[in-house]
């Protein structure tokens, strides 16, 4: 059996270590996720760091000198996933065009909110701004200002004092302050902008699109250099022309599916029952107009979505 890829638990009363080892992880398997997500902002790294975290923890246990399943797992897994960065780091230097992190698609905002422990900044726009944090400052904000872990438990997980945490934690969030002020939108807001959003743009209505859209509106596309733009779009005007441009191009039997992409109501196109793209608007406070949009169509990051 492999806890690590979310099997169910086994009994209740495990007779053997082994059983009790399985039983422990998978009921901390959710958390280990969205910690290592957080950090990482991809699927399949995850998925591997969470493997090589039941591989130690399953070394491990049993053992006098764990007294906390839940600290000793999390520790592991944020230290796995830090080691992990160097070569994701290099991967993305040659990656082709802007990259995104990988969209968690749920039915609802209320199934994302069971299966990742969400806040604001599990949001696809938070994790592009998280993506420009150091590793260490990133792994203390993500711990702190979404799990709520204290320095002194940071401090012990990451093997640093107090003091630096503190100081790594203060630079993290007055750099992510200065990008994206917290602001939460509403749910119903975000997807009648986003339906209102998906008529115009496939309906090619370019006024309908100005309307919608923020002076300032940044348009990123990562298609990992298979499918969509090399850089970011700015600017009302040309992102409505290009949104325009390029719908008029595509193929007439696309299905649009409202669905929680990392918790924000958005839109999930596929064609041939095949995942094709994923849009997920950002929208400004006070007039809620859309002052980002993030479009993922690299074949490779969809192809964990299901249509039904």
């Amino acid at each position: 059996m492999n806890p690590s890829s979310g099997a169910n638990r086994p009994g209740t009363t495990p007779a053997e270590p082994g059983d009790a080892a399985t039983g422990m992880f998978v009921d901390h398997r959710e958390l280990l996720f969205s910690v290592v997500y957080n950090m990482l902002g991809t699927v399949a790294d995850t998925e591997d760091v969470l493997q090589e975290t039941w591989l130690a923890w399953s070394r491990a246990w049993p053992s006098p000198s764990i007294s906390s399943p839940r600290a000793y797992l999390v520790r592991i897994a944020v230290n796995q996933a830090l080691a992990r960065q160097a070569t994701i780091s290099r991967r993305r230097e040659s990656y082709v065009g802007p990259w995104l992190p990988e969209p968690l698609v749920t039915d609802t905002a209320e199934d994302a909110a069971e299966q990742t422990v969400r806040g604001e900044s599990v949001s696809l726009a938070m994790l592009v701004v998280l993506e420009t944090l150091t590793p260490l400052e990133r792994a203390v904000f993500v711990l702190h200002e979404v799990f709520g872990y204290a320095h002194t438990e940071i401090a012990e997980i990451l093997d640093r004092s107090p003091s630096a945490v503190r100081q790594l934690a203060h630079r993290a969030r007055s750099h992510v302050q200065a990008r994206r002020p917290r602001y939460q939108t509403d749910p119903q807001v975000q997807r009648q902008v986003t339906e209102r959003f998906v008529a115009a743009a496939f309906g090619g209505d370019i006024g309908a699109l100005m309307e919608l859209l923020a002076p300032d509106v940044t348009m990123w596309t990562d298609g990992g250099g298979k499918v969509g733009g090399l850089r970011p779009i700015q600017g009302r005007e040309k992102v409505a022309r290009l949104i325009a441009n390029v719908t008029s191009r595509l193929p007439e039997d696309l299905a649009v599916r409202y669905r929680a992409v990392n918790g924000d109501p958005s839109a999930v196109v596929f064609n041939e029952h095949s995942p094709f793209a994923v849009m997920v608007l950002d929208l400004a406070p006070g007039d809620d107009r859309v002052r980002g949009i993030y479009g993922v169509t690299n074949p490779d990051k969809l192809a964990h979505i299901d249509e039904d």
